[in-house]
């Protein structure tokens, strides 16, 4: 118990401490720095440990000194939140906490590598019964190997950065069109940040030596664009433009009781993914468009486990370093209000959903808002918390398309000079129109 005034059934107690990198205005510290949860408030690391580490304005440093080291700052934290009799150490953690209203969270890391897997049977069942009606869903590769392709580190983003729609190629009757994405979508995810690095394979056991802890991801999807781009490499454009992360990273210390057996697998895996223990996790996940729930994700229901994928992402020799990062793939469960994106959702866009307040959506528009939340088992039958991540869509900004976007010159959507041929009202002469269209 804490000697802090916490709800009782508190999803931030002394049980869950994520980490998260904070800053402030007048009274709080103005440069990032790393901090714990608690409540509603944020522990400045720096203050309460006088560990420079800490004063790092990412997770970074501290997440590349490895397991022991996170092990004992975990009960150095958990000791001066518990130890009342402590009276100094009471005043001196008092000074660091800062009520959590009047922090603003950064990007808890600096990405390095981003992979994103496949890893929900129900997810890929229903995806291939979409794609690939009659067929069968899963592909004869899928039961013996986590499907997974590199994403793009650079757009991953934190929770509450705005999402513009995309643009690409788009299939259509007699061709590709282009323009924004029509079937814009999002993906309920988990997610794994690398502590330490390994320049070898990670051994399935090892997972806990290498993975620093645990966040939510929207992987933000263009469904036509994927359509038309997939085949045969995989998807590209249509992930790579934004996937949102949220703010507190949960250490695998605080799942401990989250831990669950996966579904039985069949076939075996090859010996490297041999996963017979409690490599699941029970983690509830929440989805709500515009405020509505719409789907409650079960994590427990994963194929593969995230032990599993790093396994996969490494048996080739590929190194993994500080910062790296690896996501599940869209959470679905075997019933319908469980599917974890609108593809699912509303099957391909042939069954709307319908939103409490009347409105129905195949996809995504204009001012939508996502928010991901998730929620693990603790002791006594507690439970604890991820936080959330949050999404709003905002329109597609104007882009060139045989130099006139919407009616308007390039230069003016973008607020830049006219180009040599271009008179002051802005309207290009035809010779230049004819040659920015490849005509002579």
């Amino acid at each position: 118990m804490t000697w802090l005034d916490l709800p009782p059934d508190s999803l931030f107690g002394v049980a869950n401490l994520p980490y998260g990198v904070f800053s402030g205005a007048d009274g709080y510290p103005r440069a990032p720095r790393v901090g714990v949860r608690i409540g509603d408030s944020m522990l400045d690391l720096l203050s309460a440990l006088a560990d420079p580490v800490f004063g790092e304005p990412s997770l970074n440093a501290f997440m590349a000194q490895g397991r022991t080291r996170w092990s004992e700052v975990r009960a150095q934290i958990t000791g001066l939140l518990t130890d009342e009799s402590a009276g100094r150490h009471r005043r001196a953690v008092e000074a660091a906490l800062y009520p959590l209203s009047g922090v603003r969270l950064h990007l808890p890391f600096a990405v390095g590598d981003y992979v994103d897997f496949y890893a929900s049977e129900h997810h890929a069942t229903n995806v291939g019964q979409l794609f690939r009606p009659g067929a069968e869903p899963l592909t004869p590769n899928w039961k013996h190997l986590p499907i997974g392709y590199h994403g793009r580190s650079g757009t991953i983003v934190l929770s509450g950065t705005p999402v513009t729609r995309p643009h690409g190629q788009r299939p259509g009757d007699s061709g590709p069109t282009f323009g924004p994405s029509r079937r814009l979508d999002f993906e309920a995810e988990v997610g794994f940040v690398v502590g330490a690095g390994s320049s070898s394979p990670v051994n399935v056991g090892e997972f806990p030596e290498h993975v620093f802890g645990v966040f939510l991801v929207n992987d933000w999807s263009a469904r036509d664009i994927q359509a038309w781009e997939s085949v045969p490499l995989g998807p590209f454009l249509a992930k790579s433009f934004a996937t949102s992360i949220s703010p507190w990273i949960v250490p695998l210390d605080a799942l401990e009781h989250g831990r669950v057996s996966p579904p039985p697998r069949d076939p075996e895996p090859l010996p490297y993914l041999a996963d017979t223990g409690q490599g699941g996790l029970d983690l509830a996940l929440e989805v709500r468009l515009n405020g509505h729930l719409v789907s409650r994700p079960p994590f427990a229901t994963m194929y593969w486990t995230p032990a599993q994928m790093l396994a996969h992402m490494t048996v080739n020799g590929a190194s993994t370093r500080t910062g790296d990062v690896y996501a599940s793939g869209t959470v679905s469960g075997p019933l319908k209000d469980q599917r974890g994106c609108l593809l699912e959702l509303s099957w391909g866009g042939t069954e709307p959903l319908v939103l409490p307040d009347g409105s129905s959506r195949s996809f995504l528009e204009d001012g939508d808002e996502v928010t991901i939340s998730a929620t693990a088992p603790a002791a006594g039958g507690a439970r604890i918390g991820f936080g959330a991540v949050t999404g709003r869509i905002v329109p597609a900004r104007a882009v060139l398309a045989a130099g006139r976007v919407s009616g308007r010159p390039y230069w003016l959507s973008h607020r830049q000079p006219p180009p040599i041929g271009a008179s002051s009202c802005g309207r290009a002469c035809p010779r230049w129109s004819a040659a920015r269209q490849g005509r002579s």
